[in-house]
């Protein structure tokens, strides 16, 4: 494995390194000063001591980012919104996650909590750009970039309050100046009308691509924002709408990567597929969640193991399967003394472990490295043919293009059968079967109380997913009673 180079902490254009060394500063001052012996105190700054130049942006801005590494956001607590699927079993030993397995949660549920405050820390940070940045005298194209990553982090921040809880409140620019904080929910389609909207101007501000500007790798981009919109729009199942968004990112410089193992391989993982992920650096900015699925004599805590049913669901001859979950007999390099070691079943509960997220130092130990994806081109072209389908066309190119990047054999006249399977096994483990199965769900086109409702076993139990209440998951209990009854609770809790 390549190890990444260390940049100097005085780099400030590497969004790895400085999403670490960006101080946090009271209301909207975000920023470090060079001399902290000569600094004013966190305590006493204000916004007459910040937002006085380009560098006070950018290191803005790279705070936005800095939320997503946490143990209870992408380290580890939003994955967990997606263990009721039938891909993998929790694992782990926190009582709120199984519950939230077994679709059992009440809206105490520590777990529905967990992520809420760094999606809002996310956004309060996005508002405090989109508020001061644009008075600041700097360069044009760093200052477009900048409000560009400023409105993609504050629309994925409402993306994700969304598929998960419906509708959550809207606080913007005006709310912030206006100290109005504590807001109602909105309707489900004005709260997709936000982040549509937010997502729309990122498009419009954000340069191409970085992969000729090594420095910004891991920033947002222009396919970021059109693949997140391609991914409303089918939820919101604007089918043409989705064609048009995703093939910015499937006819522009976002192609698929030459291997898929690549996008999880630390020396190639910011390749052009991976058009969003919580970036990550070993020893200086490192994530959990690598830690939270590998097994733990291997220096993991042993959660979110894949099941049996999702090991079948591979064909025979598809080398993703290999390359995403540890299989029975493999050798494995962990570094260091242990060398060449072989995985077993004993390892694993249900026999086996995601290999995608797993990576090991030279001198041996979880290499903290490992970015976490959470939007590639892969998920875009599926969802490109997958709309085409629905519409009564044909989606055979973009299909076929990541089938035969795995070196499978192509298919005419694709159906919705084969995009089902074909998102199950390309993007497993990564946070989308729960949700495709419950939008399919609500389009007729599967049966999620029967799927789930199916006896696989001890680690794939029958579950009942009950539609009155369970697209969404309930609103933390806590963040009701902060409201003190403005925020109210979603149906059937």
């Amino acid at each position: 494995m390549v190890k990444k180079i260390k940049r100097k902490a005085k780099d400030m254009k590497s969004i790895k390194i400085v999403s670490l060394i960006t101080c946090l500063i009271i209301t909207f001052i975000i920023g470090c000063k060079d001399d902290l012996l000569e600094s004013v105190p966190y305590g006493q700054s204000t916004s007459a001591d910040f937002w006085k130049n380009e560098s006070d942006v950018v290191s803005a801005v790279n705070a936005i980012y800095e939320p997503l590494r946490e143990e209870d956001y992408y380290g580890h607590a939003e994955h967990t919104f997606s263990i009721p699927e039938d891909d993998q079993w929790r694992a782990g030993d926190h009582g709120e996650d199984q519950a939230i397995e077994e679709l059992t949660f009440d809206p105490d549920n520590a777990q529905l909590r967990f992520s809420w405050r760094y999606k809002y820390e996310m956004i309060s940070r996005a508002n405090a750009v989109l508020i001061n940045a644009p008075e600041v005298v700097m360069d044009d194209d760093i200052k477009n970039r900048s409000l560009g990553e400023a409105y993609f982090l504050r629309g994925f921040s409402y993306w994700r309050l969304h598929v998960i809880y419906g509708a959550t409140p809207i606080i913007l620019e005006e709310d912030v100046l206006a100290g109005e904080f504590n807001k109602a929910k909105p309707t489900i389609a004005e709260m997709q009308a936000q982040i549509e909207s937010d997502l729309i101007q990122a498009a419009d501000l954000l340069p191409q691509s970085y992969q000729a500007d090594a420095d910004n790798l891991g920033r947002v981009n222009k396919g970021s924002a059109y693949g997140l919109l391609c991914k409303l729009y089918m939820y919101m199942e604007r089918f043409d709408d989705a064609i048009e968004a995703g093939n910015m990112v499937v006819n522009g410089p976002y192609e698929l990567a030459e291997n898929f193992s690549d996008n999880f391989t630390i020396s190639t993982e910011n390749n052009p597929e991976m058009l969003f992920s919580v970036q990550a650096l070993d020893g200086w900015a490192g994530s959990t969640h690598n830690i939270y699925t590998t097994p733990r004599p291997w220096g993991g805590w042993d959660f979110q193991e894949p099941t049996q049913n999702l090991i079948n669901e591979f064909e025979e001859d598809d080398p993703r399967l290999d390359a995403s979950v540890f299989l029975p007999g493999e050798m494995v390099d962990l570094g260091g003394d242990a060398g060449l070691t072989e995985y077993t079943t004993d390892l694993s509960q249900t026999g086996y472990h995601f290999q995608k997220f797993a990576s090991w130092r030279s001198s041996g130990g979880l290499d903290g490295g490992q970015n976490i994806p959470i939007l590639r081109s892969a998920d875009i072209y599926l969802l490109v043919a997958e709309a085409k389908i629905r519409l009564g066309g044909n989606g055979d190119t973009e299909f076929n293009a990541v089938r035969t990047r795995s070196d499978l054999s192509p298919k005419t006249n694709v159906t919705m059968e084969d995009i089902i399977h074909e998102r199950r096994v390309e993007l497993a483990g990564e946070n989308q079967r729960h949700f495709d199965l419950m939008r399919w769900d609500k389009a007729g086109i599967v049966d999620i109380v029967e799927i789930y409702g199916e006896d696989r076993g001890q680690f794939d139990p029958p579950r009942f997913f009950d539609r009155n209440k369970h697209y969404y998951f309930a609103i933390p209990q806590r963040e009701i009673d902060l409201s003190n009854g403005v925020l109210l609770q979603n149906d059937g809790y």
